[in-house]
This record gives structure tokens, sequence and C-alpha cells, in this order.
């Protein structure tokens, strides 16, 4: 197995849905934009309540990419 150098990047994420989701979304937006995302970690969750109810979920997520 080689060595592998890291970068980190944190990124949040939302959604209606779920936290599932909502990292989902991250997730898919990081990997858009950079190459080589290799893992993920949830660091925060939190949301919105309005009316009594959950109205949205929000996660932080640090994204760890492979430098070349």
């Amino acid at each position: 197995m080689s060595d592998h150098v890291y970068k980190l990047i944190e990124v949040a994420g939302s959604s209606t849905d779920g936290y599932d989701d909502a990292v989902k979304k991250a997730v898919t937006k990081a990997a858009a934009s950079l190459d080589h995302l290799d893992w993920f970690e949830v660091t925060e969750m939190r949301g919105h309540i309005r009316d009594g109810q959950i109205a949205h979920y929000q996660v932080v997520v640090k994204i760890g990419f492979r430098l070349d």
C-alpha cells in the first residue's frame, strides 16, 4: 500500500429529508469540484425547528482527498 497525503476541507450540507441526505448532498457537491475524495467524517449535527417540527437537518462534514 502506498503512502498518501490528504487535504481536508469542511463543508456544511442541509436537507429537509434527514441527516443522511444532508451528508450525501455535502459529499456530492464537494465531489463535483474536487478529485480523489477518500473519506468523510461528520463533526456536527444540528437542525431547524419550525412550528414544533423539524424543518431542516444540517451537518458539518470534514472530507479528506488525496493530493497527487
